[in-house]
């Protein structure tokens, strides 16, 4: 891992505009190490109901929207964090992964802050900010762990042995966990985005057990991951409850829900588990959307209990889509000199830097 260059006060402002979220945040590390960062503003301007009517996000929608918010959510984001652009010693911007349309808006709109006040321009991986969230309000650096980062488009167990240096060690082969979710709560015809929806649905009284679904590679030696077996059973649990209007009826849904989320957070945490104890970690993080289920985190909690491993979960607000983990990782590689060049593009299918991959 490469040595810290730098000391001192260090402020950055960060940019995500990966999907449909528009998030600006203004960071501050006091001392310039990588570990009291402190989040001095953390906006999000989300199209969810935009998008909602369609099912899913639209790309030129989402991108329109992005230049529409982009500018006052920057202003907005210093005000709160009471710092005039001219105390902002560098800007950072997600490059990747995502939709292309969407990272372009951001990352032109860091790289043009940062030409006009004369500082250094860094280009973040979306998936090393989710990697890293869970040591934001940590207060100690990046430290070893286990990490499982689950989200709608991306489902790994990664090694994080420190800043910059991660192995991938299982991956979703198929659907991502979350892309699951949204899938099946279209099968339900619940409202996009579809994981919240089954969640508040299987909390209605929904019994887990009332559906026996599969458990995809729950028993393999390795640590990938295949929801779509599953999405299919659901699929044929469907045709198989045979309701005229083809949805299901009110009173099936809170069982489907329960049964179906089940069935995903079974070989998250097991397999989650299997990793922490094969390297040998006592450290557990989980990020990405996926991670708010309140139901996911309490059965981490309840194993990490048991098997006396810790484990860190960062804030909803954090979890999701947000400028503030790009700004985390954008303060660790401005501390290492680490600065991109202005002539870098985003990269749709961006790889997390420094993976091993098998």
């Amino acid at each position: 891992m490469m040595k810290v260059r730098r000391s001192g006060l260090v402020t950055l402002l960060a940019i995500e505009s990966s999907c449909d979220e528009t998030a600006v945040a203004v960071v501050r590390d006091d001392e310039g190490l990588g570990e009291g960062v402190r989040v001095l503003s953390s906006e999000i301007s989300s199209q969810i109901d935009i998008h909602r009517e369609y099912g899913g996000v639209v790309p030129e929608l989402a991108s329109r929207n992005h230049s529409l918010a982009m500018l006052p959510l920057v202003r907005s984001a210093l005000d709160k964090a009471g710092v005039s652009m001219s105390e902002v010693d560098g800007f950072c911007a997600t490059a990747g992964p995502g939709l292309a349309s969407s990272l372009l808006i951001g990352h032109t709109a860091a790289k043009a802050m940062a030409v006009g006040m004369g500082k250094p321009f860094i280009s973040v991986n979306h998936m090393e900010g989710h990697l890293l969230s869970p040591f934001i309000t940590r207060g100690n650096g990046v430290e070893a762990n286990v990490s499982l980062v689950v989200s709608g488009g991306h489902t790994m167990i990664i090694e994080n042995r420190g800043f910059g240096d991660y192995e991938l060690l299982g991956k979703t082969l198929d659907d991502a966990a979350g892309e699951a979710f949204d899938k099946v709560a279209k099968m339900f015809q619940l409202p996009y985005p579809g994981g919240p929806e089954i969640e508040r649905c299987a909390s209605e009284g929904g019994d887990p057990g009332a559906y026996s679904f599969p458990r995809s590679m729950l028993n393999k030696p390795h640590f990938d991951f295949s929801f779509s077996g599953l999405k299919t059973a659901v699929l044929y649990t469907l045709s198989e409850l045979d309701t005229a209007s083809g949805k299901p009826r009110a009173e099936d849904l809170p069982d489907l829900c329960a049964s179906f989320q089940k069935a995903v957070i079974d070989v998250l945490v097991a397999k989650t588990m299997r990793a922490v104890d094969q390297v040998g970690s006592r450290r557990l993080s989980l990020s990405g959307g996926v991670s708010c289920n309140e139901s996911l985190r309490e059965a981490f909690a309840h194993r990490c209990a048991g098997a006396g491993v810790e484990l860190l979960v960062c804030s909803r607000h954090l979890s999701t889509d947000n400028a503030a983990m790009i700004g985390y990782v954008g303060i660790q590689k401005f501390i290492r000199g680490e600065f991109s060049e202005l002539t870098v593009d985003v990269d749709p299918n961006m790889m997390l830097n420094a993976l091993k991959m098998r």
